[in-house]
């Protein structure tokens, strides 16, 4: 997520980091808010973007629609698992005290070592059901953003809980490239890519919330799956359900084209049906350096299940901060409708229930349970940096010391466990965004290697660190 800087190993850069932070403020004047302090929250507020219900209604009159189960049934990459998964982005830490995860996925070789995708977001069906089980299956789901340019986001659906037939190590999983519908100028239905850094995705109910970072939020809807090959024949173009062609074979074609749809050859594309759009000026650039007032960044989001009346949606900034732009960015909540997992309006607007300053910077994903927050750090190829906070005398403050994780860990989704009576074990799953190159020096590090992987970490765990 973040901007590329010269790589150079340091293995103290979270002491230098720490003591960058107590400098900032002592040289910040008295006005300025000071890491940890409540921010304002109506800067998180949100407001409805324009309804695109007729353009999806028209899409799915035009496309068969495929359901989530029968999508991982039909995964056509294996990701491993166990000893099957190599691939080590911890290490040793470079402190030498890293937090090894007790979960770990590797991706296919294609996707662990591809320059052109970089994952970024991740969520699953814990977030989205109390149950955490979607029919009969228990999914991940992770963002990757287009670096070459041009495709938009793709998803990764992917369930740890399944083994491939005959593979105990082996989990299928299968990508759908997000899209947006328009009208083209013939007034036919049409898509194009999502031009998003999907910094953070979160599901709640059947809503997938991908954050759209100076804007506010995406939402697309898990029954609106399109299928551009129901037979599973790539080599021959499909008839669609309104009398046209789709085609998985053309990697440079997207939308409605001359009669046929096309998806950049994959074969399932997800329309967004909505969006939200921050109600306050947005006084931030595409920069690494954060404003202090004003909309916020939508750098990284999740969802806390664990008040159960009122869940919410967790969103904060990543802020790259320097002498000049001291601030760590911000984090808050918004609240979410149960019933329909939607967020909760009133007058129009959702409104935040809450918002501080990040205790530090380089926070790449937040969480929060019970009370608890988590903050994934990461700077460029060092080992990255598992914080936790509390709300304490008003303000959020650092819990504990730092743990060292895994390079490039990106965001955060919480297992809450609620699934299972009495209480399942808890997790904190993320993944990692850098692949492992062995031409960069920084990569083949023993202590800090690169690597991609999904990965979780038990809460307790986590919590057990001092």
């Amino acid at each position: 997520m973040s901007p590329h800087k010269t790589r150079r190993r340091h293995a103290g850069w979270i002491s230098v980091a720490a003591a960058a932070v107590l400098a900032v403020s002592v040289l910040a004047s008295p006005a300025q808010a000071a890491p940890g302090d409540p921010a304002t929250a109506s800067s998180f507020n949100l407001k409805s973007g324009p309804d695109l219900s007729a353009q999806v209604a028209d899409l799915k009159s035009a496309l068969p629609t495929q359901g989530v189960q029968d999508l991982l049934d039909q995964g056509n990459r294996v990701a491993k698992t166990g000893a099957s998964c190599t691939a080590d982005p911890f290490g040793t830490g470079d402190d030498g005290n890293v937090l090894a995860p007790a979960r770990k996925l590797c991706w296919d070789s294609g996707d662990a070592a591809t320059e052109e995708w970089i994952p970024q977001g991740i969520t699953g069906v814990s977030d989205a059901q109390a149950d955490e089980l979607w029919g009969s299956r228990k999914p991940l789901v992770t963002a990757w953003y287009d670096k070459a340019g041009g495709k938009g986001v793709r998803l990764s659906f992917l369930d740890p809980e399944t083994a491939v037939p005959g593979d105990p190590d082996g989990r299928r999983y299968r990508h759908v490239l997000l899209v947006e519908p328009y009208y083209n100028s013939f007034d036919h239905v049409s898509y194009k890519a999502v031009d998003v850094h999907a910094g953070g995705i979160a599901w709640y109910k059947y809503q997938l919330y991908v954050a759209d970072t100076l804007n506010g939020l995406r939402v697309f809807d898990m029954r609106s799956i399109l299928d551009l090959n129901p037979d599973q024949n790539a080599s021959v173009d499909d008839t669609t359900l309104d009398g046209l062609k789709s085609n998985v074979r053309d990697e440079t074609r997207i939308g409605r084209q001359n009669n046929v749809y096309y998806g950049h050859t994959y074969r399932y594309v997800m329309p967004q049906v909505a969006s939200y759009k921050f109600v306050s000026a947005q006084g931030n650039s595409s920069a690494g350096t954060c404003v202090a007032t004003g909309a916020p960044k939508a750098s990284y989001i999740s969802v806390d299940r664990s008040d159960t009346a009122a869940p919410a949606l967790i969103m904060g900034e990543y802020c790259d901060s320097d002498t000049a732009h001291p601030e760590k960015g911000r984090v808050g909540a918004l609240p979410i409708d149960d019933g329909t997992g939607l967020l909760k309006a009133a007058g129009g607007v959702v409104g935040a229930t809450s918002a501080f300053f990040l205790p530090r910077d380089l926070t790449q994903g937040a969480a929060r349970y019970d009370g608890m927050y988590y903050f994934n750090r990461s700077w460029t190829t060092h080992s990255g940096s598992l914080r936790r906070a509390t709300v304490s005398g008003g303000r959020l403050v650092d819990y504990g010391a730092n743990i060292t994780n895994a390079v490039g860990p990106e965001d955060l989704s919480f297992e809450h466990g609620q699934g299972v009576q009495g209480g399942g074990t808890q997790y904190l799953w993320s993944l990692t965004e850098h692949r492992t190159d062995t031409a960069d020096p920084t990569c083949t590090d023993s202590g800090s290697p690169c690597g991609r992987v999904v990965y979780a970490h038990r809460v307790g765990d986590v919590l057990a660190r001092p």
